[in-house]
């Protein structure tokens, strides 16, 4: 432990600093673990017992120049390990912080990390999302695998494969599971699609610039192959003939492929809702409403719009466009840290460490405070990030703000104690933030030593007055992987020295940190709108894109719209069932991706009065939503699913008139795992006065309440011919849930939607 923990020396700080860094750089080494026996075997995703030496990664390591392990120990056939098999892969906290921090003191085993993700791309079928004990548990979201190797191949680390790697991420990236089907389709994943559809959406879209990044990596080596081919017979260099031609083939399928992820990288801003300068959830092609940015809802993972509209970190210089400039950014900024608007909607106890809005306990926060950087006000980060450092990190039983997270939190700590950090992995840059060292010696595999200095750094000089970058004055807030490895034969130490100061510099730079993806096209889906999604007669429907020279082109009648349909220029009035669709077309003629809503009239006068009280989480669309003939899917947080938590569903349903009625029912979802279970038994009464009342109908579930699986199920039961005009439907809640589930003792959901006359 003293050897790794060694890999970086800090002095000069008070003794709670030192052992509160040390106890980080400790929790950051805990996992990911080894996951092979002694002799090499081991469990693979395809539940065979596989062996590390017959492990066909190992060539390829061998050839990259990784032969570190060889010397630790050899297998009992006489062949070494090449790499060895890993696992606990928390990637959705650890590839913001953890992961870049391994590039940085442990390359060994940031490859080893990466040859266990192909061999479970290779006996999985995909990357990793979050890998326990040779299972995929699927726990968070995202394909951060691809953000861990696209780190590693941008920063230049050998020793896996890394076109087998590429291959892995473009089909992690395109199977059609947990939104990614409706994401490619629409550009965005709807509510109605799959639930924490905007921080998938923004997550997928940050992955995918990644594996552009990689696509960039392996260009680049293609045009290496052409440039030494060229050296070697300027005279008979010929790109067009054998296997030169090949490897420019392979440039034109990179770069290809590169264009497609870039452009799939902006669908972020196909969530971005330029009215209110957040990331709002969308559904049936408009935004959500009501809707406020600090409710936590189950649009969003563990967070809630104010998190995650910042949640672009291959694009920073694309959301600041989107704000209208770096001073509209800053402020917004500014609003997130200052805000007192209280969380609001879903318990969510990973929320914790709060400033404003900003919560720094869960991990989508925590590349935020770096952002001033981009908006020209570095200063703000250096008193944010060492505010942070100060109240959030302590020696002591409760000194941890949120849950660690296999090193997630700690590796923040660490590399801001440091004096900087990394807010998009897979571009080899760190954004400067502020020390809080004297000193810091970080001892490199390659045998050099990076130094940051910072002799006068105290609590009150938080602040940088000037930085050098090895003997020349560093006007940048960033500086880049190679400068950290000390990348030059030359040289065995590089040197980062601050000159601290107690006030706020504004001069110190004159280049701010940037992260932009460029044109390149993209166009967003337009927007459709409307007072809802049920009318009674007729409804106006707006359409709008924020691409500022785009056209749209509308059809009404659910087919493919071009630019031969009707041009949008005023809304447009619908009187009966109608499915819009729409495209944005910009000046060049470059198309968005399709917008579709489908808005139903509604096939009768009935109104609902519910006596019960529905979660605000689950409106189901409102009173009337349990009549609209629209049904919800096993998405529970679809938005038309009405959610009754601790209580019985009573509704009673007014059909106008006197009405003959032959059947009765009503729609209902079991998802135990999510709390919610079918009501024990459903009971239909009828009336004619809305004061006496008659049973027709008591209908007794029949779902197993231990049954985890996702079921809907419609209950209903013919009756015999009954006039009334009153219908009132009664679902029993199961009560306390069971003592052999995990909610033990809390309170079940009984979900509904629709309750069926006929």
């Amino acid at each position: 432990w003293n050897k790794e923990l060694g890999k970086i020396e800090v002095s000069g700080g008070t003794d709670s600093q030192t052992t509160t860094f040390y106890t980080a750089l400790y929790h950051t080494m805990i996992q990911p673990n080894i996951f092979q026996d002694v002799d090499g075997s081991y469990l693979g995703h395809d539940k065979k017992i596989h062996n590390i030496a017959d492990d066909s990664l190992q060539k390829p390591a061998r050839e990259q120049g990784r032969n570190t392990r060889l010397e630790r120990y050899a297998l009992p056939n006489g062949r070494a390990s090449a790499s060895d098999e890993y696992t606990v892969f928390s990637l959705w906290d650890t590839f913001r912080a953890a992961h870049p921090l391994y590039t940085i003191i442990d390359q060994k085993r940031t490859t080893d990390f990466i040859n266990t993700f192909i061999r479970q791309y290779e006996q999985g079928g995909r990357l990793p999302v979050w890998e326990l004990a040779g299972n995929e548990t699927d726990t968070m979201i995202g394909y951060h695998a691809v953000s861990v190797i696209a780190d590693a191949m941008a920063k230049g680390i050998k020793g896996f494969d890394y076109e087998k790697a590429y291959a892995a991420a473009k089909h992690s990236a395109e199977l059609d599971r947990d939104g990614i089907a409706a994401y490619k389709k629409r550009g965005y994943i709807s509510m109605e699609d799959e639930n924490e559809s905007v921080s998938k959406t923004l997550e997928y879209a940050y992955d995918d610039s990644c594996i552009a990044t990689m696509a960039g990596v392996l260009m680049h080596e293609q045009l290496v192959k052409l440039a030494t081919a060229y050296q070697k017979d300027p005279k008979g260099f010929d790109p067009k003939h054998g296997e030169l031609r090949k490897v420019g083939e392979k440039f034109d399928e990179y770069a290809k492929e590169d264009t497609h992820y870039l452009s799939r990288s902006l669908d972020y801003r196909n969530l971005f809702d330029k009215k209110t300068g957040f990331m709002r959830p969308r559904q049936n092609g408009g935004f959500l409403s009501p809707f406020q940015p600090n409710e936590v809802t189950f649009n969003f993972t563990e967070g809630n719009s104010w998190v995650y509209s910042f949640f672009v970190p291959h694009d920073v210089g694309g959301l600041i466009g989107l704000q209208g400039g770096r001073e509209n950014f800053a402020k917004r900024l500014d609003e997130l840290f200052s805000t007192t608007d209280k969380l609001t909607g879903r318990e969510q106890p990973d929320i914790t460490g709060l400033i404003g809005q900003y919560a720094h306990g869960n991990e989508p926060s925590h590349h935020i405070a770096y952002l001033y950087n981009y908006a020209e006000q570095p200063w703000k980060t250096q008193k944010l990030v060492r505010k942070i450092m100060d109240e959030f990190y302590k020696p002591t039983p409760d000194g941890l703000i949120g849950n660690e997270d296999c090193g997630q939190m700690s590796a923040w700590f660490v590399l801001s104690s440091l004096g900087f950090y990394q807010v998009s992995p897979s571009r080899a840059f760190y954004d400067i933030g502020t020390p809080l060292f004297k000193e810091a010696r970080i001892h490199l595999e390659n045998g050099k030593t990076f130094v940051i200095k910072a002799s006068n750094v105290s609590d009150q000089n938080i602040y940088i007055k000037s930085v050098k970058l090895g003997s020349n004055l560093h006007k940048s807030t960033m500086f880049s992987q190679r400068d950290l490895m000390v990348d030059w034969d030359f040289i065995k130490e590089n040197t980062l020295e601050f000159e601290m100061t107690d006030k706020p510099n504004e001069k110190w730079f004159t280049k701010f940190s940037t992260s932009a993806i460029g044109e390149i096209g993209f166009v967003t889906v337009p927007v459709i709108e409307a007072g809802g999604r049920v009318f009674k007669d007729k409804t106006a429907v707006t359409l709008k894109t924020i691409t500022a020279d785009a056209k749209i082109f509308y059809t009404t009648d659910g087919s493919e719209p071009s630019e031969k349909s009707t041009l949008y220029t005023t809304p447009l009035t619908i009187d009966g069932t109608s499915i819009v669709k729409a495209i944005a077309v910009n000046a060049k003629g470059e198309k968005s991706l399709t917008a579709e809503a489908k808005f139903l009239k509604k096939p009768n006068d009935w109104t609902v009065k519910i006596d019960s009280k529905y979660n605000r989480q689950y409106t189901g669309g409102g009173d009337e939503g349990l009549i609209d003939g629209i049904r919800g899917t096993i998405n529970f947080a679809s938005g038309e699913w009405q959610g009754y938590q601790g209580q019985d569903f009573v509704a009673t349903i007014d059909l106008q008139r006197e009405t003959e009625i032959k059947k009765v029912g009503g729609g209902f979802l079991q998802v135990a795992r999510s709390w919610i279970w079918m009501p024990t038994h459903v009971a239909f009464e009828t009336s004619s006065d809305g004061v006496n009342w008659t049973k027709v109908a008591d209908i007794k579930t029949d779902i197993d309440q231990r049954d985890m699986e996702s079921k809907i199920r419609d209950y209903t039961r013919e009756i015999s011919p009954t006039k009334a005009r009153y219908v009132r439907v009664h679902a029993y809640n199961l009560g306390k849930i069971p003592a052999w589930h995990p909610g033990a003792g809390d309170e079940a959901f009984v979900f509904v939607d629709e309750i069926i006359i006929e």
